[in-house]
């Protein structure tokens, strides 16, 4: 009980995360109703690629989630949350490939493909226990948290901040970029690892296994969501907020501002990870590209087209981008780049405050034209409601 009023009191103010949520579930619910239950002819048939599509999109609102935690709420512009992304992703990736078996190119029951091809005569140490699902599941969290933690407490106990924090994370994920793409490193080299085959023995070729990983991914969306709003609604989501606006005088005040940034960080990277292990099931492959710096900074894209500091709004951002995405790439294949391109500077122009902004601004000016025409009508006479003030820092700490 205690556990539903914290949910209920973290989402009670939230009207849009509420209607996100309310969405999200339905889709959970009546897109398998569409796909299971309706014949291939019917129109309101949705097809299996489509809802593989659909769980890639959901992957990516995850990590859109992830970044808006620490750029919205801590001022943290991570350039670097695709590394904890393709962690997660390699971290399943080495599960399914351990569930292929015998059934690869070369036979071999135990070495994957690649480690054959390479005339690897064992198993190395750290792909040992992969064939068992909990510790994939382990390490999908444990690997980011670790290396978010180590990263994070270096730069957070330097004070490094700012830009020059930006360009340190860019530069961790270009690091395993390389460093990922070395065939020595026993992760598939450039070509990653893909062919899977089966996931907890059901065939990820079938409709009803896509389904579940569809179902899945919408459902950790949801949690992962309810969970940041608990901590941006909380005593830690409000210091947050102090740090980001006047970090010096939080630390004044005597606020662990090392450890606040550190914990949080800690669980953005957590939750990317977990979106990494959820797309790579859905897209069938892993490579050192998912840790490209161009991947990190066109999620920082998507947040900032949906709405920084909204939660809802970075997931309504991703979605609308890799859509269109998807649309260019089929219907204008050869100036699709020119159009996204385009749509990046149109929402810059016209959306400074992202999509949730804008539309926030024109509710508040219909509320006030309203407002402005009951004055009139009543003769001015009512004047008791006074405007409301921003908090300052000393409010939203205490």
């Amino acid at each position: 009980m205690q556990s539903k009023s914290i949910i209920l009191s973290a989402l009670g103010q939230d009207r849009g995360g509420k209607i996100v949520l309310a969405l999200l579930i339905s889709a959970v619910i009546l897109v398998p109703m569409a796909n299971l239950l309706l014949p291939v002819g019917h129109p309101l048939h949705i097809e299996t690629f489509t809802i593989s599509l659909m769980g890639k999109y959901l992957s990516y609102a995850m990590l859109a989630l992830a970044v808006d935690l620490v750029w919205g709420y801590l001022g943290i512009l991570s350039l670097g949350h695709g590394a904890f992304f393709a962690l997660g992703g390699y971290a399943m990736g080495m599960y399914l490939m351990r569930q292929i078996g015998d059934r690869g190119v070369y036979g071999n029951p135990v070495l994957p493909d690649f480690m054959v091809f390479l005339n690897w005569q064992e198993l190395p140490w750290f792909w040992q226990g992969f064939d068992q699902f909990w510790l994939a599941c382990l390490m999908v969290v444990l690997v980011p948290g670790a290396l978010a933690y180590v990263f994070g407490y270096l730069a957070f106990r330097s004070r490094v901040s700012g830009v020059y924090l930006s360009i340190m994370t860019q530069a961790l994920t270009y690091a395993l970029l390389l460093a990922f793409f070395r065939n020595e490193m026993g992760f598939g080299g450039n070509n990653g690892l893909t062919d899977f085959k089966d996931i907890l023995g059901y065939s990820l070729q079938q409709d009803t296994t896509k389904v579940a990983l569809f179902v899945c991914t919408g459902l950790a969306l949801a949690v992962s969501y309810v969970v940041c709003r608990i901590i941006v609604s909380s005593r830690l989501g409000r210091a947050a907020l102090a740090i980001r606006d006047t970090e010096s005088r939080t630390r004044f005040m005597g606020y662990d501002v090392d450890g606040i940034k550190l914990w949080i960080f800690v669980l953005s990277a957590v939750i990317a990870g977990i979106a990494g292990a959820l797309y790579v099931p859905q897209v069938g492959i892993i490579n050192p590209g998912e840790f490209a710096p161009l991947n990190s900074i066109e999620v920082v894209v998507w947040v900032a087209l949906g709405g920084r500091a909204t939660l809802f709004g970075a997931i309504i951002g991703a979605l609308i981008i890799n859509y269109a995405k998807s649309w260019f790439t089929v219907e204008f294949p050869e100036v699709w780049l020119f159009a996204l391109g385009g749509l990046f500077v149109l929402s810059t122009m016209y959306f400074p405050k992202g999509v949730i902004g804008f539309i926030s601004d024109i509710t508040a000016r219909v509320s006030q034209g309203k407002k402005g025409k009951s004055s009139q009508q009543s003769g001015g006479s009512s004047q008791s409601g006074k405007p409301q003030q921003e908090c300052g820092v000393n409010e939203v700490v205490s």
